[in-house]
Order: structure tokens, then sequence, then C-alpha cells
């Protein structure tokens, strides 16, 4: 059993009875029909992630949206802009039955609600999987992207954010939820999309 998802060793997930238990195999699966949710902090490998498992066609990404709007995605003075255009995109996407990933950090609460009330008002399942990596990975990868200069201190507040709201991913309102917190979770990962 997993209690506390800061110390869990296998990948951890919230049953739609709200139960938290522990996975046998890194099997996620998710309604064929749903909003997904990437939350970690900046350099956890959220886009990696979704490049991996989803769909181009079914991301939603705010760095997409700020390159879009300026031509650079680490822009982080039009985001506001950048996330009228990803809340747009994503209301079209529901309005279609389309499974939707949204990949941003969403490690804020206001994000995530944001996130949940699009869900409610589609009448549609959420998803959040949480890439809930070690500080020291999220700053070793972060030092070594050549296309990104953002401050240690940005993401060890992403980190310590994501470290105080993980366990209320599900009183939040979400679905599922699914915690990997290792590389090694990562990397074994299958997705697994059931109909409801």
């Amino acid at each position: 059993m997993c209690y506390n998802a800061k110390v869990a060793i296998g990948i951890c997930a919230f049953t739609q009875m709200g139960v938290f238990k522990q996975m046998n195999k890194f099997t996620i699966e998710i309604p064929e029909f749903c909003l997904v949710a990437l939350v970690g902090a900046t350099s956890a490998g959220k886009s990696s992630f979704a490049k991996k498992y989803f769909k181009p066609t079914e991301v939603l990404s705010s760095d997409f949206f700020r390159a879009m709007i300026c031509d650079d995605e680490n822009e982080q003075s039009i985001s506001s802009d950048a996330f009228d255009l990803l809340y747009n995109a994503l209301n079209k996407r529901l309005n279609n039955t389309k499974l939707t990933v949204v990949d941003a950090t969403s490690v804020q609460y206001s994000a995530r609600k944001k996130l949940l009330d699009i869900a409610e008002e589609h009448n549609v399942h959420t998803a959040a999987i949480v890439l809930n990596l070690p500080e020291e990975i999220l700053q070793r990868r972060n030092n070594a992207r050549p296309d990104r200069n953002i401050p240690d201190r940005v993401v060890r507040e992403h980190y310590d954010e994501l470290q105080q709201g993980i366990k209320n991913l599900k009183q939040e309102g979400f679905d599922f939820v699914y915690i990997i917190n290792s590389l090694e979770q990562l990397d074994g990962v299958e997705i697994v999309r059931t109909k409801l």
C-alpha cells in the first residue's frame, strides 16, 4: 500500500473509489475520452512523455502556444495569452469528444482547477499523470538544457509546490491520479485506454 506519494516505491494510483494503492505494473489506465493533465516541475520530462505516449494532435502544450504567439516558447511574459489559446483549443477538442492532454507544469492549484472546471463543463473524466521526480534530477536536467535558462530557484519552487499539492489531487476532483516517482518507473510506463 502507498500512503505517501513522496516516499512511494512504485507507481501509485487512486482508484475511482478513492483508494490509494500500489500498482503491480507500470500500467496507466485512462478512459479513451478524457482530459489528461500532465503535472510536474519544469524539466520533469512532461513533453517527452507526451510525445512517447500520445498522438501529436492530442497534446496541447503551453510552450507550443507561447511560441505560436511570440516565436519563443520560453517567454513567460505572454503566458496569459498562451493559456487563452490553450484553453480555447481544449474546449474545441472536448466539444468534439477527443482525448486531450495538457502539457503544462500545473503545479499550482489554480492551474489544475481551471482544467477541472473545463472538464466539468464538458462532463468529461479527468486524469492526472504526475511526474514526481527528485529535485536533484530536475536541477541536473534543467542545467543541461541549452534551450532553456530557468533559474534553479524556479525549479525548486515548482518542486515544492508539487510536493504540497500532490496528496490532494483526488480531493481536488481528478477521477484518476497516477504518480511516477523515479526515472525507472518513467521508462517502464504503459498507457492503456479503456472504455467506461
